[in-house]
């Protein structure tokens, strides 16, 4: 069978910034950040951290009450990022009477699940000494909630699963999605990822790796700096992100609108160490995308990197880069956009192919925000974006998603066209 052609018709998100899709991709364009001072009341102590919080985000508003009540906030972000991303497709909630969904589905990806339901609970009993919970703690909590809730609102008789590969969870969401449509076995789907990471446990797990970004206090704003030779580690964010991709034809047939065209899938396992990255499984899983995309490494025009400002895993990213690309590499545009928007764990995937996407169809690329006198010798090698770039030739994009445990998947995008 002929593998099909795979259209990236619509995307959404729940913004850091507050605004739409035009305005997000303004604010990563001018190296932005969202990051904030985060002060909670948390019983022992509170946390004090930078952080990235979707602030404006108000769930009862965008989803109905009835419905952000039967859902954590990880669920909320996602939906309202589905239903926004269906809408950028021109496409209905409910299907027409002559319209079958039976094949069409949905592939979520999410690190965190529903962990705010459980940290709730366990505050609950030990702290306040309820006995019971509410009988919504385990729909609320179970990581599968935000696929669910799409396939039931929009009708999607298809495939319905999540994916939890941590911070890679989303960027493997889309690339099953992309194969399925691929592979002839979907017309449409829609996938993505969310997270909501502001739980104490979370943080405080971090904290004890030693790889998360120091409190800063009012200077949270650059805490996050991939690269850099004074980086410091990740620093933590929530978010929603929704993509749909649809069969070319099935695309065309109906006037949809075409973002951009996703070409390649590839991922790897390292297989040598559950936290430390290894630059070979990493080449292994951009060698696999380029190869499926029929792509050459010049060809590729942007890398949007996994770079989360660990002293161990940015340097890694730039070699494996360096061992695909070879000579290409000094001549190759990469920027982490985590810089600005923050590591959204198990959407964090989900975000940098939303910015990858809309760097191939805006023909502009975002910077590593906070890097301009401060590149890391160690991390040389490639051509660091440190100011946003407008007007360029962007015929192809990689978006690196490399995970704890040697999960490592990577995503290719090229411009739409006809032909």
């Amino acid at each position: 069978m002929t593998a099909r052609r795979v259209a990236v018709t619509g995307l959404g998100l729940v913004s850091p910034y507050g605004g739409n899709l035009p305005d997000f991709f303004s604010r990563l364009m001018d190296g932005e950040s969202a990051v904030h001072h985060l002060q909670t009341d948390d019983v022992p102590r509170p946390l004090s951290m930078p952080f990235v919080t979707c602030r404006d985000f108000d769930a009862r508003a965008a989803l109905g009450g009835p419905l952000a009540a039967m859902m954590e906030r990880f669920a909320h972000l996602g939906l309202a990022a589905a239903f926004d991303a269906w809408a950028d497709a021109g496409l209905e909630r409910q299907p027409c009477e002559s319209e079958t969904r039976e094949d069409w589905g949905c592939v979520w990806g999410t690190a965190l699940g529903g962990i705010q339901a459980f940290e709730r609970g366990y505050k609950d009993i030990w702290l306040k000494g309820r006995e019971r919970l509410s009988p919504l703690s385990v729909v609320m909590g179970m990581n599968n909630a935000v696929n669910a809730h799409i396939s039931i609102q929009l009708g999607l008789g298809g495939v319905s699963s999540s994916h939890a590969a941590a911070c890679a969870s989303s960027a493997i969401a889309i690339g099953e999605a992309y194969r399925r449509i691929r592979a002839g076995h979907a017309s449409v789907m829609l996938t993505g990822g969310s997270d909501a990471t502001q739980t104490y446990g979370v943080a405080q797990a971090w904290l004890a790796m030693r790889l998360m970004s120091p409190d800063v206090g009012d200077a949270a704003a650059q805490a996050c700096r991939p690269f850099a030779a004074d980086r410091a580690g990740l620093v933590l964010g929530e978010g929603g992100v929704a993509l749909v991709l649809e069969d070319w034809e099935h695309a065309r047939a109906r006037g949809a609108t075409i973002h951009a065209e996703m070409v390649g899938y590839g991922v790897s396992c390292d297989h040598t160490h559950l936290v430390r990255p290894d630059a070979g499984g990493q080449a292994r899983a951009i060698r696999a995308a380029l190869a499926e995309g029929g792509l050459a490494p010049e060809d590729v025009e942007y890398v949007n990197a996994h770079g989360t400002a660990t002293p161990e895993g940015d340097p890694i990213e730039i070699h494996a880069l360096q061992q695909v690309f070879g000579s290409h590499a000094a001549h190759l545009p990469v920027s982490a956009t985590k810089s600005m928007h923050g590591h959204l764990m198990g959407a964090a995937g989900a975000m940098e192919a939303l910015a990858t996407v809309l760097s191939v169809r805006e023909q502009a690329l975002p910077p590593t925000a906070h890097l301009e006198g401060r590149l890391d010798p160690a991390c040389e090698g490639v051509d660091h974006i440190l100011r946003g770039r407008h007007d360029v030739r962007v015929r192809a994009a990689l978006s690196n998603s490399f995970a704890f445990g040697g999960s490592n998947a990577v995503l290719a995008f090229r411009q739409a066209s006809i032909q």
